[in-house]
């Protein structure tokens, strides 16, 4: 090959090509390192490509066992390029950002981008503005996570071909929807190119005249081969890769992986150091910024860093978001646990970290933290016959942390499948640590319960408020999140808002600290109230929530799939020992006779009572074994439900 006066760049021109035939070629370098073109926008995999489905990815050509071993590349020339039908496309204001993080593998069992196009609808009706792909870009094997890359420039084949990626994006901005790459740049694995170019065979690590790599990690968390992000070669070869994904496939920003790794500073064997005020860190991640905004100045960067508070204010005043795990004090609220500073959610709060911009992107779920609704099954609170452990119960609580969550203002993230209350644990299914980034199943079945559809309308309706109404754009706001009644009030030029809930397990009553008396509005039901005495308790049951608008709003249809009329009832636990919670939901009818039938036909009770806000719920035990129905008559049908008393 020929090589560059500055001794860096070596090439070979190649005549002869047959236009848009593919070729597998590798470099040959000091006759015994073969390696794949570190630029290469596709690979050839000895081990993992005999396992992707065809109808995947079609067409893959066969490795050439005959002739060579490890990855090798594929170069195609002639290739058409890709006739983008989105054009202007402008992303979401960062304040009014709602990103789905989304795992391809797990999301469809077809696991391609074809099968989430096809789905892209689904998200479209959750209202979400921003999906947050974890990574996309070549990674070892094919059942991962995507945090183990080893060529940055080519698109996994596992999720099916490139030029679908580019399908994908398209359709979604069509939509409205931005699309964030997750990329991991803290690392690489073993057999990335530039890894195996310098390599230390008898320390079995990065050689130490490596451009790329440090021999031995600068931080305890790092896996693979820690980049030395202080060369000048990472950083050309990182700032190409930003380049490309930007422009060949439009996406509309990037969430870096460990960013906090990003540093020369060593401090192995204390975490808490690593954390600490780095100037260099900042350099390195505001060039990189600086990378990005020049080729796409409508772009976001999104930080994985947990670093010093001072440091992420720093990050977040020169324009970069940052990730805010609030994981724990969410779980801790819905699990009914608010008797100690777990669960305080007040650090979810920009302006509580000093922070002059809200560039804080808060989260109830990451794809690194445990399902919410899982713990509440597991471990939330029991308290007579107030179970937070009951599936419908541990519904409602997603609810209410929704509400505490989409409502304070900033740019927000949810994990795929929170809206419809996903309880498959993090580590399902062996439950250790071991089954961690195991696949998981997507439960679309899920969408046939109208308790789970209900959540998704809750939370697609409160995303909607949250899209909708500058009000969430205000610096005039407060909150009190630290106790078991919660309480948010946000004041904007045309509307003012309270939010105010519930996180125990008892009825209570709150000071809703109204802005003014007059009419204020209940989101949900569209009820007005007429407010006095700003002071004047709100009773609360166990786990409810209400959203006050001082501006009359448009109300929620009601259930998705179901006439915004007709009541529903559900029975819950069926069968039962003992007593039944027989709940009747309904937007419309207020007052209600349930009729109980037992299997002669006979009527052996009759109920009446009202439905406040939206549903009622009524504990009953008809004394006698055997199988009852249920029986309600609304204004257009007939309800009826059943259930057995063992």
């Amino acid at each position: 090959m020929k090589r560059s006066s500055d001794t860096k760049r070596y090439w070979v021109q190649i005549n002869g090509l047959v236009p848009q035939q593919p070729y597998i070629y590798q470099y040959l370098v000091d006759g015994n390192i073969r390696i794949g073109d570190p630029y290469a926008e596709k690979v050839s995999d000895p081990w993992n490509d005999q396992y992707i489905s065809p109808s995947t990815y079609p067409g893959i050509l066969p490795y050439p066992f005959d002739k060579t071993q490890y990855m090798a590349t594929v170069l195609q020339t002639g290739q058409p390029d890709y006739t983008w039908q989105s054009s202007g496309f402008i992303p979401p204001a960062k304040t009014d950002m709602v990103i789905y993080e989304l795992l391809v593998r797990d999301f469809t069992d077809d696991h391609s981008f074809t099968s989430l196009m096809d789905t892209i609808g689904y998200l479209k009706k959750l209202g979400i503005n921003a999906i947050e792909l974890m990574p996309v870009s070549e990674f070892e094997g094919n059942l991962s996570w995507g945090y183990n890359p080893d060529f940055y420039f080519a698109v996994d084949k596992y999720y099916g071909p490139a030029f679908r990626l580019q399908q994908l994006i398209d359709t979604c901005h069509q939509l409205g929807i931005a699309v964030i790459s997750d990329i991991v740049l803290n690392h690489s694995f073993g057999s990335s190119p530039y890894v195996m170019l310098y390599w230390d065979k008898t320390l079995n690590r990065p050689a130490a005249n490596s451009p790329f790599y440090n021999p031995i990690p600068k931080h305890d968390f790092n896996v693979g081969y820690d980049f030395n992000h202080e060369s000048p070669d990472t950083k050309y070869y990182i700032s190409n890769i930003l380049k490309f994904w930007l422009t060949k496939y439009r996406f509309d920003g990037y969430r870096f992986d460990l960013s906090k790794g990003f540093t020369q500073t060593n401090t192995l064997g204390n975490t808490a150091a690593w954390g600490a005020y780095d100037a260099s860190r900042i350099a390195i991640l505001s060039g990189y910024f600086d990378t990005i905004i020049k080729v796409k100045p409508s772009a976001c960067l999104i930080l994985e860093h947990f670093a010093d508070n001072t440091e992420e204010k720093e990050l977040s005043t020169k324009g970069m978001l940052l990730w805010g795990n609030m994981n724990g004090a969410y779980r801790n609220s819905g699990c009914g646990f608010t008797g100690n500073s777990l669960s305080d959610l007040s650090w979810g709060v920009y302006t509580n970290r000093q922070w002059t911009k809200p560039n804080l992107v808060t989260y109830m779920e990451s794809h690194d933290e445990e399902r919410q609704m899982f713990n509440c099954i597991q471990s939330g609170t029991i308290s007579g016959s107030y179970n937070i452990r009951d599936t419908l119960t541990a519904l409602r609580r997603m609810a209410l942390n929704g509400a505490f969550f989409f409502t304070l203002p900033g740019p927000k993230m949810i994990l795929q499948f929170g809206e419809r209350g996903y309880d498959y644990s993090i580590n399902w299914p062996c439950m250790t640590s071991a089954c961690r980034m195991d696949a998981k199943p997507p439960r679309w079945d899920y969408l046939e319960n109208w308790q789970r559809r209900y959540l998704l309308f809750q939370w697609a309706e409160m995303i909607k408020l949250k899209k909708d109404n500058p009000v969430f754009e205000t610096a005039d706001f407060d909150y009190d999140l630290q106790n078991a009644l919660k309480k948010i009030r946000l004041q904007g030029d045309d509307m003012s808002m309270v939010v105010l809930g519930n996180f125990g397990v008892q009825a209570s009553s709150i000071i809703p600290n109204f802005y003014h008396a007059g009419t204020w509005y209940d989101y949900f039901s569209g009820d007005s109230l007429t407010v006095n005495s700003i002071n004047a308790l709100i009773a609360l049951q166990p786990g409810e929530f209400r959203i006050y608008t001082s501006k009359k709003l448009a109300t929620p249809i009601g259930i998705p799939d179901l006439e915004p009329t007709s009541p529903v009832i559900s029975i819950y636990p069926n069968p039962s020992d003992n007593y039944v919670n027989i709940n009747v939901l309904s937007n419309n009818t207020k007052n209600y006779t349930l009729e109980i039938y037992n299997t002669q036909g006979q009527k052996v009770d009759e109920i009446s009572g009202l439905i406040i806000n939206n549903e009622c719920i009524i504990h009953y035990s008809p004394g006698k074994k055997g199988l009852y129905v249920v029986r309600m008559k609304s204004e257009k049908r007939v309800i009826t439900a059943k259930f057995i008393i063992l």
